[in-house]
């Protein structure tokens, strides 16, 4: 089971201009004035190339919203299509509905999500459809399933429905229930006379309702497929919220003949803190990621030669990096660093897409541990003190700033190395190969700063990172033809 970190994330939104030199975004009241005598500035060229993560890594935990819907015209990075399985369930066992199976009368059986929000153009229609999953394929209970995660699921479709994201705000009034923010996907008729006429838990009729065991023997749950190619958005549903259920709604004679038949409705849910822990619901969230056509696929460094490339991407996970090599450090003779910062600035977009499919709300700097192959943090820069990251201070957060001409307002990241910077020129540390990336779920190797030894593996979240799949970015690389806009970094220092 995933650790999980309670942050207290202040995030700040920082908006500068840019003239001749840039000022720095993170503590730079402390810095002094470079006066060229006394102190000067310079900046180390970097070397920079993008990649494809690895597929398998990431991760979408039950407490986490998953994403279903389809990205079917993004010029950067192509199409994206994403689909949840999860199984919901009765509320206890041995389960029951009012009345006996013979004296039920089928209404209806609608399957609602809870809508948390979306990445993308709302102004488009999806098409979702709702398979029940294969018994062959029964999602495990206690497994945390990569995104990758083979599709085979499903065999029978359930019904479908027609997304306007634009309305799932709207609020719904009923005899049963007053909600709003609900996808409401209505079902078969023969899957609802199913689950409320045919299964029973009654010792003389058919017993699916009995343990948890044979009810998941008679039903592994859904699968939430969009159609595909259609709409230019991920819809975001939480599976734990109460809002999430599968409705059965029918009417029944209660055991006195006296009384008048009655109409209810009765409710599976997303199972989680069961006594039993088998009884606990599965989920997967399956996205694929198709590059072809796209202008990442013409800088994907799928043969990992060394290159500069002029521009780079970031798609948050799982999706794409940047590799960024800084051959200058090495050789950086021992001064006192005022200042050290990688800038990193947005190649913009001029087509009307890029409003709707905006750049993450956090990017990472860190080092990679090409051996153990993993992600490293900055270390003395990145920090974190009592579960808390010093994201204020180190930086990765998304905020504005304006270029020269004639690129005016942009999105930007800055990334405070001061420390890691003056280390190797002081101490002779070693240096990275640097690693820019957009991650949701996903982990480093954190070593407190120095002269503390040890380390320990850290857990990023959605709550700390970004949303699943959400956010993507196209930057000016190391390698653009002009050395104003080029990824770099900038070092404020003083002779020693």
């Amino acid at each position: 089971m995933r650790k999980l970190y309670l942050l207290a994330i202040s995030i700040i939104l920082f908006a500068s201009a840019c003239t001749k030199i840039e000022s720095s975004n993170i503590g730079g009241g402390l810095i002094p004035p470079i006066d060229g005598v006394n102190t000067f500035d310079t900046s180390l060229e970097v070397i920079t190339s993008s990649f494809t993560e690895d597929q398998n890594a990431t991760r979408v935990y039950k407490t986490d919203d998953h994403v279903i819907g389809t990205i079917s015209n993004d010029p950067l990075f192509g199409t994206t299509r994403a689909s949840a399985f999860f199984e919901l369930k009765p509320t206890f066992y041995k389960y029951y509905l009012q009345g006996t199976a013979p004296n039920r009368n089928v209404d209806s059986a609608v399957l609602i999500l809870s809508y948390k929000g979306s990445y993308g153009d709302s102004n488009i229609l999806q098409n979702f459809r709702v398979f029940e999953i294969n018994q062959n394929n029964k999602l495990q209970y206690d497994s945390a399933y990569a995104t990758s995660v083979n599709p085979l699921y499903y065999g029978t479709e359930l019904g479908s429905a027609s997304i306007n994201i634009k309305t799932l705000d709207d609020s719904i009034r009923g005899r049963f229930e007053e909600a709003k923010n609900q996808i409401r996907i209505r079902l078969s008729q023969t899957f609802a006379a199913r689950l409320i006429k045919t299964y029973d838990s009654a010792a003389t009729g058919n017993n699916q309702y009995v343990n948890d065991s044979i009810f998941r023997s008679n039903f592994a749950g859904f699968a939430v497929v969009p159609d595909q190619g259609v709409g230019n958005a991920l819809i975001r549903i939480n599976l734990l919220d109460t809002n999430t259920k599968l409705a059965l709604y029918y009417n029944y004679q209660p055991t006195d003949p006296s009384l008048k038949r009655d109409t209810t409705v009765s409710y599976f849910r997303f199972r989680t803190g069961s006594a039993d822990i088998r009884e606990t619901s599965g989920s997967a969230n399956r996205i694929e990621r198709n590059y072809n056509g796209s202008q990442f696929a013409r800088f994907n460094n799928v043969n990992n030669v060394e290159k500069n490339d002029s521009v780079v991407f970031v798609q948050t996970s799982p999706g794409a990096y940047v590799r960024v090599r800084v051959p200058g450090l090495a050789g950086l003779p021992n001064m006192l660093v005022h200042r050290a910062e990688l800038i990193a600035d947005q190649y913009p977009v001029d087509d009307p897409i890029s409003e709707k499919l905006p750049a993450p709300r956090f990017l990472l700097l860190s080092g990679f541990d090409s051996v153990k192959k993993q992600m490293v943090n900055i270390r003395n820069d990145f920090e974190i003190s009592q579960n808390v990251i010093n994201y204020e201070s180190f930086g990765g957060f998304l905020f504005s700033r304006t270029l020269p001409a004639p690129y005016n307002l942009v999105s930007a990241y800055n990334f405070n190395i001061t420390r890691y910077v003056q280390g190797i020129a002081t101490r002779k540390d070693s240096s990275f190969v640097l690693r820019l990336s957009a991650p949701s779920n996903d982990s480093l190797k954190y070593s407190p700063p120095y002269p503390a030894s040890g380390s320990a593996m850290f857990y990023f979240s959605p709550n700390s990172a970004n949303n699943v799949a959400e956010g993507r970015v196209r930057l000016f690389g190391g390698g653009f033809s002009d050395k104003r806009y080029r990824m770099r970094i900038r070092i404020i220092y003083s002779k020693i």
